[in-house]
């Protein structure tokens, strides 16, 4: 998932953000239908279900106590899945209200880009951090 997210922090909204506004809403409109698939739900989702298990696993002494994993699950729920949620898929909602073509669409994009690739950065940085910090885990 950090690579996904990296992608976008590092190059794909940036060359939105360089399209014209109609057309970068519209891209942007077809991505966030495209990425609701199968495979990258399971990804996304499958992480975070699999996070909870152990989580409550250690904190129930089913599983060996594991303090890295247990920050590391953090990173990724709380870092990654939870802003995703909180900040990412209302911005997602909100632009796919919005007419391309629409007037208002130039101020309505550059907000979006802006906000959206912010908070981008945040659940890309928790993403990268959960993974090394499930590598120390592992490891240990």
């Amino acid at each position: 998932m950090a690579g996904v997210f990296f992608t976008f922090s590092s190059f794909v909204m940036q060359a939105l953000a360089r399209l014209p506004a109609a057309h970068g809403i519209a891209a942007m409109q077809a991505i966030n239908v495209t990425v609701i698939n199968p495979l990258f739900m399971l990804g996304f989702m499958g992480t975070a279900v699999l996070c909870g298990i152990l989580v409550i696993g250690i904190r129930t002494g089913l599983l060996v106590s594991n303090s890295w994993a247990i920050v590391g699950c953090l990173f990724y729920l709380l870092g990654t899945f939870l802003i995703t949620i909180a900040c990412n898929v209302p911005r997602n909602e909100q632009l796919a209200k919005i007419d391309a073509d629409a007037i208002d669409g130039v101020s309505v994009w550059e907000v979006y880009v802006k906000e959206w690739t912010a908070w981008n950065h945040v659940r890309t940085a928790c993403a990268f951090a959960a993974a090394g910090v499930m590598t120390i885990a592992l490891m240990r």
